[in-house]
């Protein structure tokens, strides 16, 4: 049958048609693939062929409140592999496992490894010099990494505060925790690209990504401050074996903590060598016991806001001991104070004097201000970890709890609360919010980021009564139980701590953590410092034989560090029999040999200088000094009258 020209000029077309149609999809395809996915189909095809090498950020340091690096870097190199680039890898991990101290087998399995890139964990953080011999080797395919590790350069100063880091840089405890964050910066990177063979593209260019650095963090803390209070704590672990001590110094005026240590320590740098429950725990705000008579200065506070005793006119006898709902609670004094002012019922720590003052508040009353004062709750520091303490149920406190209650037993305090309290018991009556942070910093420009300021909770106390509370403290250290925090030239108050360990709802024998809590000046306080030593061996357990003479040399050197100029008035301290005798340095100055030989006073002269007259002297004129001290005196030559009037 034949077919029509008609029907194969038509059937012709129809093929035509369908293959500009077919070459029209295609077209359109092609040009959708090039202009619409062509970017994304050649970054896809870039990352099948890329290989990065991490450049890992600095972490922001820790630095003191002046400046002191506290927490900060050092360069710590890692080795990467790229195992398709590498010719030879039997001749390679026995070069590497020689310098890296590692076993070749295990070498051999990493960079053999089908992989685009591996890192080698025995070349994780290695030192510069390390890294210097690899890249000494030339070999193929092995790559080394910018790193860094955290360095404490003063070991296990301030420790618990500061935390430390894991393997990766990552906060693991304690400030490097709280603030990880912030710290950390975000990773960078070095981006080649290579064949399927692993071989480097030559017409690709290197694409370099660097790190964002983390922000400095600059504390409260006063290196100078943590500094003398680290050496004390040396000092008593020394001469006491105790199972532990806190201290914390804080300014009163505005929560900033200047200064937090405790015993045991560690090193942050090698945490691992020490038991977990060492590192984990920061006393000063993590435990809890019965704080003991330091607790009273919250009784007295309440006391003289609501107006229930007069410290001069007001009077107690104390026998040694109370009767309260058939319970005798006994003082520390055996046989009692006798005849006493509540100043000196304070003054003496006196339990059945505090018995009494709990008893004229109320429960309602004293439990309000104890609230009101930040017990029971946390304070808010930027730590974690940090404890509430237990308090009585108002519901379950009887005439026994309310008096306990009253001088410091059967509650349970942390020792940041008791700082807390004790400073918006002196400073005027405001509670602050503790604080460590001070401000972030960019570590390019130095430029502050953000900064904290003081965080004010509420008022408690009136100024007149927390002036009241600063007077009676400051009789205590002068006349009272807490004579050991006296310092020539300081107005020192406050108030010591003995409390009974309890175990098993019972208390131990022998077995005290004595405390002392104080601040200076008394009539400006600019300075809190608190002490507790838990089971101190070989000494009478008493916050003020302990405790009171450790927080008074941190007080007179500290107050010396934040430029406090000492006084010749202060309140008159009442001597032991033991007490060195204190003489006033009298005035030298303007003396010659002569006279100095002629003058009778218990002193030793250090005499420098050419000349035959005083011309300075130190300690000043006026100065309390111990008997027997030296006076460091300079001569020079008696300058003419004729040549002063010229001048």
């Amino acid at each position: 049958m034949r077919v029509s020209h008609v029907t194969v000029r038509k059937r012709l077309m129809i093929v035509f048609l369908v293959g500009v149609l077919i070459f029209a999809i295609i077209d359109i395809r092609l040009g959708y693939v090039q202009f619409v996915l062509g970017d994304m189909l050649t970054e896809r095809a870039k990352d099948s062929w890329s290989r990065n090498i991490p450049f890992e950020p600095k972490r922001g340091e820790i630095l003191d409140r002046n400046g002191v690096p506290l927490a900060t870097n050092m360069s710590a190199p890692t080795v990467y592999v790229i195992p398709r680039q590498i010719e030879n890898p039997a001749d390679t991990a026995e070069k590497l496992a020689k310098v890296l101290n590692a076993p070749v087998e295990k070498i051999y399995k990493r960079i053999t490894k089908k992989t685009s890139i591996e890192r080698i964990p025995e070349g994780r953080k290695i030192s510069n010099e390390k890294a210097k011999e690899i890249r000494a080797l030339g070999l193929k395919g092995v790559y080394i990494a910018e790193d860094t590790k955290r360095y404490y350069p003063f070991g296990s100063y301030l420790s618990h505060v500061l935390g430390f880091t894991g393997i990766d840089n990552q906060g693991l405890m304690g400030l490097e925790l709280y603030y990880d964050k912030e710290l950390s910066g975000q990773r960078g990177s070095v981006q080649f690209y290579s064949d399927a063979k692993g071989n480097r593209m030559p017409n690709i260019a290197d694409e370099y990504t660097p790190p964002t650095d983390g922000l400095n963090l600059m504390l409260t803390i006063d290196s100078r401050i943590q500094t003398i209070v680290e050496r004390e704590l040396d000092i008593a672990e020394a001469k006491y074996n105790p199972d532990g001590i806190i201290a914390i110094a804080m300014n009163p005026n505005t929560g900033e903590i200047l200064a937090m240590a405790s015993r045991p320590t560690f090193d942050p740098a090698n945490y691992r060598n020490v038991p977990p429950e060492i590192y984990n725990r920061n006393l000063p705000i993590w435990s809890t016991y019965e704080p003991g008579s330091t607790f009273k200065i919250i009784t007295l506070a309440a006391a003289l806001e609501e107006k229930k005793v007069n410290l001069l006119k007001d009077h107690f006898y104390d026998p040694g001991y109370v009767k309260v709902a058939g319970a005798t609670l006994r003082c520390w004094k055996k046989g009692g104070h006798g005849s006493e002012t509540f100043l000196e019922v304070v003054q003496n720590s006196c339990n059945p004097g505090f018995v009494e003052l709990g008893q004229r508040l109320g429960k309602e009353k004293l439990f309000y201000y104890i609230k009101q004062f930040g017990f029971g709750e946390k304070t808010g520091i930027d730590l974690q970890g940090e404890g509430t303490g237990i308090l009585f149920d108002l519901k379950r406190v009887g005439p026994v709890e309310l008096a306990t209650t009253a001088f410091g037993q059967g509650v349970s305090v942390t020792p940041i609360q008791q700082v807390a309290a004790v400073s918006a018991a002196v400073n005027g009556g405001i509670l602050y919010t503790p604080y460590i942070a001070k401000q972030w910093v960019d570590p390019e420009t130095g430029e502050v980021i953000s900064r904290r300021t003081p965080k004010a909770k509420r008022r408690v106390i009136s100024e007149e009564t927390s002036k009241q509370v600063r007077y009676a403290l400051e009789s205590v250290v002068a006349q009272g139980t807490g004579k050991g925090a006296y310092v020539e030239g300081y107005r020192v108050g406050g108030k010591t701590g003995t409390a009974q360990k309890a175990k098993g709802g019972r208390y131990l024998k022998d077995n005290h953590i004595v405390s002392f809590i104080g601040f200076a000046p008394a009539d400006d306080p600019q300075l809190v410092v608190y002490v507790a030593v838990d089971n101190p061996k070989g000494t009478v357990q008493f916050g003020g034989v302990v405790s009171a003479p450790i927080v008074g040399k941190i007080m007179e050197d500290s107050l010396r560090v934040l430029g406090v100029k000492p006084r010749k008035e202060q309140m008159e301290k009442e001597r032991a029999w033991n007490d060195p005798k204190m003489i006033k340095v009298p005035n030298l100055i303007g003396l010659t040999k002569k006279d100095l030989q002629q003058q009778l006073f218990n002193l030793k002269l250090d005499v420098s200088g050419e000349g035959d007259v005083v011309v300075e002297q130190a300690p000043e004129p006026g100065a309390k000094v111990k008997e027997g001290a030296t006076i460091r005196i300079y001569l020079a030559k008696k300058t003419p009258v004729s040549e002063e009037k010229t001048q």
